[in-house]
């Protein structure tokens, strides 16, 4: 190698490891940028792999700092993640690690995520399941939202988790007052208390809370998942969230 392309190099590291010690090309004459622009070109011509390994690096630390970001939001908003008194608290109660969901009952990613989150907390035996009623996909989404709180705050946890469920496993059609009436009596519910309490502050409170909650959380999208101290901002496999709750354990 040239001792141009030496140089070239050993510039090229230094701008791409971080802030210049040493070297400083704002100090070169307009000539010598030139010159050393060239060789930095031809360099990175010959040698491509070295713009890879760059771009690895740069992902690796956005990915970290990303995740530490997500840490110090959870760390931040422990209190309305995890011991707030509106929400569906599901799984073992008294579970060393608390599984935090956002969801939305007409998101398709959601739907796909149901049955595993259902399975990995009933298997794993160990785990708080909270659930946190975020809306966002529309007028149908608030609906649906407002029946399972009101579900919840009239008829307790149990019915909610059969409403829950039911929402994804069970409901088909547009969701509407008649839709949601129906619903309550297929799930054994008092229709009338449970549709009268869909408008009641008290639950349009609920998901106000969650939305200035996903607001700090920087949450744009369902199912969000807290898990511990870590954040999974979409939808993961079953095998994927286990192998978190184990690293998370150990």
């Amino acid at each position: 190698m040239t001792p141009h392309r030496l140089l070239a190099a050993a510039g090229l590291a230094l701008m791409l490891a971080g802030p210049a010690t040493a070297f400083d090309p704002a100090a070169m004459s307009a000539a010598e940028r030139e010159a050393f622009r060239a060789e930095v070109r031809a360099y990175l011509l010959d040698n491509p792999e070295v713009l890879a390994e760059a771009i690895d690096v740069l992902q690796n630390r956005r990915a970290e700092a990303e995740a530490q970001g997500d840490q110090d939001l959870v760390a931040a908003n422990a209190e309305d993640l995890f011991a707030d008194a509106q929400s569906y608290v599901g799984g073992n109660p008294e579970g060393r690690l608390t599984v935090v969901e956002f969801i939305d009952y007409r998101c398709s990613f959601c739907r796909k995520a149901h049955p595993e989150v259902a399975e990995l907390v009933q298997s794993d035996g160990d785990i708080r399941y909270v659930i946190k009623e975020l809306p966002i996909l529309g007028e149908e989404s608030v609906l649906a939202s407002r029946f399972a709180i009101a579900v919840l705050q009239v008829a307790g946890p149990e019915a909610y988790a059969r409403a829950h469920n039911g929402f994804y496993e069970d409901f088909r059609g547009p969701i509407n007052a008649r839709s949601l009436g129906n619903f309550a009596d297929d799930l054994g519910l008092d229709r009338d208390a449970v549709l009268a309490r869909m408008d009641a502050p008290e639950v349009t409170r609920v998901i106000e809370d969650n939305h200035l909650l996903a607001q700090r959380m920087r949450i744009q999208g369902t199912p969000t998942f807290v898990l511990g101290d870590q954040m999974l901002r979409g939808y993961v496999p079953l095998d994927g969230m286990r192998a978190i709750v184990t690293d998370l354990r150990s």
